[in-house]
């Protein structure tokens, strides 16, 4: 006999979700982090589109730490001393379904675990699991230095950089172009500070996305976003870009915090987080096998994360996806039949929901990001060089507008705008 019904392997927010709905149920559940603590190794902020988790936890609102309510969207093109900004501000972001919010990872995937905890499993921290358990062609546990640990269900939930799913032969390590590298820092700043800096009510906040010289060029970008009293900012830039890069992902974070767009809204503020971290941009196409004989995979292991450039999502789809695992796993739990022909129900259910239909229809986006350069380097010089012409007054005779706008496109070539508009809307 097992010793659990199900371990789960990591207490993100796919792992404690997993862990949560199967002790609910009243599964025995072992969810093992090797973190200090669940969040310990997700510091600083993020975004959290409201949907997936009001499906697990109804009115999570009164509880739950969340930051600020998103109301206001600002994606902008920099150059290295100009930006141009495109703003959208409505009280429709916030309502219902389409809520979202900033939430800091350390409080929030605490508060996640000891949800988990509360409905019954037991969780252990600060213990890093090695290997898997196998009895013939089955996964029956785990293993965490000299101690096994069996269990009917294995659902691995141990972040992008997950060894334990190549161990299950589930998955391959991702190529560089699949990975980004982010830099993010947490800036203290006093509560009624960022409300007057993003022109916010009480309690709502923006997010704001960054594409050219937060990143030298290089595909990727800048992020940030308002917390109560805090903002979290940060780079993220492809891996196999960075090889050709001579700035280091570190410093570019740093000249972005220096941007003239960017350090009036950190001025005063003190750097309280520093962290590093991996993540799966390849979209569809790298999303691994999802099961075998008594195991699951889930979260940022099974590479759900998409990067749209002005909207970026993995937190939702994490947790969507720990629930369906769990789900899948309880199935075949009561079934008596834990194989991959019974747990396949989980890919079946993340085929039927927005996980995998929103990265099936974004499939050649990624593929897209990487080969267009222009929409890192060129596309927000010409931008740049279009406004200054519109707003700059200093006695000379005005240039027809035409020409005003027409100068910096041709420099950029017609063909080219053409040539990507037409990929674009392929991907798009």
């Amino acid at each position: 006999m097992a010793d659990f019904d199900a371990v789960v392997v990591g207490a993100g927010c796919a792992g404690s979700v997993a862990a949560y709905v199967l002790a609910r149920e009243g599964k025995s559940v072992l969810m093992i982090e090797r973190g200090s603590d669940a969040g310990a190794k997700n510091m600083t902020g993020g975004r959290l589109y409201a949907h997936a988790l009001r499906a697990v936890f109804p009115g999570f609102e009164s509880e739950a730490p969340l930051e600020r309510k998103i109301v206001r969207e600002r994606v902008s093109l920099i150059t290295e001393d100009e930006s141009t900004t495109v703003e959208f501000a409505s009280p429709r972001l916030g309502e219902d379904e389409a809520a979202s919010y900033s939430v800091l990872r350390g409080p929030f995937d605490r508060w996640l675990a000891s949800k988990a905890e509360d409905a019954g499993a037991e969780c252990i921290y600060g213990i890093a699991v090695e290997d898997l358990v196998w009895n013939g062609g089955r996964i029956v546990g785990v293993r965490a230095g000299e101690d096994e640990i069996t269990a009917d269900v294995t659902i691995l939930a141990d972040g992008v950089n997950s060894l334990l799913s190549e161990k299950a032969k589930l998955a391959k390590r991702p190529a560089p172009h699949q990975l980004a590298v982010s830099a993010k820092e947490v800036v203290e700043l006093p509560e009624q500070t960022v409300t007057d800096r993003f022109q916010a009510n009480p309690g709502e906040g923006a997010a704001w996305l960054f594409a050219g010289a937060a990143t030298h060029g290089h595909v990727g970008g800048g992020f940030l976003y308002t917390n109560r009293s805090s903002v979290s900012i940060g780079v993220v830039a492809t891996l196999s870009d960075l090889c050709t890069s001579s700035t280091p992902v570190y410093q570019m974070l740093e000249d972005f915090k220096n941007h003239p767009a960017v350090a009036p809204v950190l001025a005063g503020g003190r750097t309280v987080e520093y962290s590093g971290h991996l993540i799966p941009e390849g979209g569809f196409d790298m999303v691994p096998q999802m099961c075998c004989d008594g195991c699951l995979l889930t979260g940022d292991a099974a590479m759900l994360c998409i990067n749209l450039g002005y909207q970026v999502r993995g937190m939702d789809y994490a947790i969507a996806a720990g629930r369906m695992a769990a789900e899948a796993a309880l199935e075949a739990l009561d079934a008596g039949d834990v194989s991959a022909a019974r747990l396949a129900t989980y890919r079946a259910k993340l085929e039927d929901s927005f996980v995998l239909k929103d990265l099936a229809a974004y499939r050649g986006f990624p593929a897209f990001m990487e080969g267009t350069p222009r929409i890192f380097d060129g596309y927000p010089q010409m931008a740049a060089d279009i406004m200054r012409g519109l707003f700059t007054v200093d006695g000379s005779p005005v240039r027809p507008l035409k020409g005003t706008v027409m100068g910096p496109v041709k420099g950029m070539g017609v063909l080219n705008l053409l040539k990507d508009a037409r990929k674009g809307m392929k991907v798009l």
